[in-house]
């Protein structure tokens, strides 16, 4: 049975946020709220966590799953980037945005795609969600909170409490997020490339707002 932490979207509790961190340590799955959706994350170096992740949200290896950091100082642990894609970075973020880039060596190869080596990235903007990272120390695995067969992620506490208290470890209720999914570019050609679309402009990377 998943616990339930009310936690302030702007002013989060540093006991909750330990509590949580401790929850994610331990292999816990969590549903948290950030400046899109709802996500799902976990712990980055759990591969039981992951696996089980992956299972709720019905994503096969395929699939990419974000990495959750707080800034881009920690962007060089996990992916090789050139001036170009970092200017691109440091404007948009923090920001809704997933950014597909060339995956560094030391990633496991269980974060990144099997066939290309690429990894999301992502700077939330929410305040909660970036005191979490800061008590893990580390980045979070994520996926947008989109259970099959929804085609919309989930946005309310309550509702993602009653539809997955049996198989997460954790709910944190930081109040409605928008009920739109983070945006996903990829940066790895010479242009980037929209894969989906959600919150946030696409005016910076080139690309019209009305695609």
């Amino acid at each position: 049975m998943a616990q339930f932490f009310r936690i302030h979207p702007d002013n989060p509790q540093p006991r909750l946020i330990k509590q949580a961190v401790e929850i994610i340590n331990a292999g816990g799955i969590v549903a948290l709220p950030t400046d899109s959706s709802y996500a799902l994350a976990c712990h980055l170096d759990d591969r039981a966590a992951v696996e089980r992740l992956r299972r709720i949200r019905g994503l096969d290896e395929r699939q990419l799953l974000s990495l959750l950091v707080r800034d881009l100082s920690e962007l060089a642990n996990f992916a090789v980037v050139d001036n170009r894609q970092y200017r691109l970075l440091k404007a948009v973020t923090p920001g809704p945005y997933v950014f597909v880039l060339d995956a560094s060596k030391e990633v496991p190869r269980r974060l990144s795609h099997p066939s290309r080596k690429t990894i999301g990235l992502r700077v939330p903007d929410h305040a909660l969600t970036l005191a979490l990272l800061e008590g893990l120390g580390q980045a979070l695995i994520a996926s947008t909170l989109i259970l099959p067969p929804d085609t919309v992620p989930l946005n309310e506490a309550d509702a993602i409490r009653v539809r997955l208290e049996k198989v997460v470890d954790l709910v944190i209720d930081g109040g409605p997020c928008p009920a739109e999914p983070s945006t996903v570019v990829d940066l790895t050609g010479p242009e980037p490339v929209l894969v989906r679309r959600g919150r946030g402009s696409l005016v910076p990377f080139g690309l019209s707002d009305e695609e």
